[in-house]
């Protein structure tokens, strides 16, 4: 079946076969004189009763969503549909002034998805038009109209806004204003989308009742250019709640850089593109406080800042202190930071309360090449990460994301030439939402 996903067409009129005429009996025929029928010399039956009736057309259509003439369907419908026989079929939407609205048909050929929310309280109609291999068409139509704005709404948005250039680690992050519910956590996924170029394969992970990330198979190709939808706007979200807004981020990959940690060596090597660029002596947190283990993710910097324990660890073990080029890694408070006290230790041994330890000059270097987005991962230290203390989703092995998502996952169909060019595009987002920064350990 061949689908029409982005044209536009006029709509068709309806279809309305021609009444079936059936032949009179002959026993009727002084009664019906207004039908005759003779036999010729051969016996067979001939029709004088005007022109014969024209067949149905083969391929047929059904609208099932909206029902025809629906009220208060949500602004977020999709128009489901099914054909029979049909070569090529055209769906359109249009609003109350005979404008379409945009939209595409999904790679089944069973649903129509409106490319935005719809607006409140607005009549709507739905046509479906098929063609059959004898070339003949059928249309069906619904009219709706959509429900009226709700009082209670979830607000949807991005760590990201447009134009952000972001690190080869980082994952694309999604927020609600409000728990969603598990059971309407499969609709809100299949209502998200992210386009990259080059094609990448990843996949969404909810990390909580109100944040959902999506992380690449591997780390991001430098240079990726992204582009991340979610159409949640008058989505239904559970309890009489709807999505307030739809969502649309583009945003770019800068260069690889990564870094990596080893406690034995207590050194830090920094590749960038695949290359060693510089190796910086560090500390890392001594035993009865030590560094974790794992792949983290640089989540903000700070040229200056002040580090303030006081009141988690009390006046005895407490501390408030001045701190320069300070780069969060967990939410717990590990960061790397410039620490001219510990330069005796760096490279030698652990000292600090979990952070990664560098001098002044290494760390000014270090906070000038770095992104939000880059990875670091650490190695050979006491503790592992804790799952969800920060940007974690980089610890979790890919089978384990592909067997928690909450819908079926589908790789995506490799790009073909004609497609490298047309595989993203987007508009701005509707905002972004920052985490407070709780107590850092220095």
């Amino acid at each position: 079946m061949r689908v029409s996903r982005n044209k536009v067409t006029p709509r068709a009129g309806r279809a309305h076969p021609p009444a079936l005429r059936a032949l009179a009996a002959v026993a009727l025929a002084a009664t019906l004189t207004f039908t005759s029928a003779c036999t010729g010399s051969g016996g067979a039956p001939t029709w004088q009763g005007g022109a014969e009736p024209e067949p149905s057309p083969k391929a047929q259509a059904t609208i099932s969503e909206p029902a025809a003439d629906a009220a208060e369907v949500p602004t977020s419908t999709a128009i489901t549909f099914a054909t029979t026989e049909a070569v090529e079929t055209t769906v359109e939407l249009t609003d109350a002034a005979g404008d379409p609205v945009a939209g595409e048909v999904n790679a089944a050929g069973t649903e129509f998805l409106p490319a935005g929310q719809l607006e409140y309280d607005a009549a709507y109609t739905a046509t479906v038009t098929v063609t059959g291999d004898d070339g003949r068409t059928s249309t069906v139509s619904h009219d709706f109209r959509t429900m009226a704005q709700p009082q209670n709404q979830v607000r949807v948005s991005s760590f990201l806004g447009d134009g952000a250039v972001v690190g080869v680690g980082m994952p694309l992050i999604v927020r609600f204003s409000r728990n969603i519910p598990e059971d309407y956590r499969d609709d809100v996924q299949r209502r998200m989308s992210v386009q990259s170029t080059p094609v990448q394969e990843g996949i969404w992970h909810w990390v909580s009742p109100t944040e959902v990330q999506y992380r690449p198979r591997e780390f991001w190709q430098a240079g990726t250019e992204l582009f991340y939808k979610v159409q949640a706007g008058g989505l239904p979200l559970g309890d009489g709640w709807y999505g307030r807004n739809d969502l649309t981020v583009q945003a770019e990959i800068g260069a690889a850089l990564v870094m990596t940690v080893d406690n034995a060596t207590k050194k830090m090597v920094v590749t960038k593109d695949g290359q060693v660029v510089k190796q910086i002596p560090v500390s890392l947190g001594k035993p009865k406080t030590p560094s974790s283990s794992g792949t983290m993710v640089v989540m903000e910097k700070f040229t200056e800042t002040v580090f303030d324990t006081m009141e988690e660890l009390g006046p005895e073990e407490g501390y408030r202190i001045d701190i320069e080029y300070a780069q969060r890694l967990t939410w717990g408070g590990e960061f790397i930071h410039a620490a001219p006290w510990s330069v005796g230790d760096q490279g030698v041994r652990n000292v600090s309360h979990g952070c990664v330890n560098m001098s002044m000059d290494n760390a000014k270097w270090l906070f000038n090449q770095t992104k939000v987005g880059d990875p670091i991962t650490v190695k050979g230290t006491e503790r592992k990460i804790a799952i969800g203390n920060g940007w974690t989703v980089w610890n979790l092995s890919w089978d384990d994301l592909v067997s928690s998502s909450v819908v079926p996952y589908e790789p995506p169909a490799a790009a073909s030439p004609d497609d490298e060019d047309e595989d993203s595009t987007g508009s701005p987002d509707d905002g972004t939402g920052q985490s407070s920064s709780p107590d850092p350990q220095a």
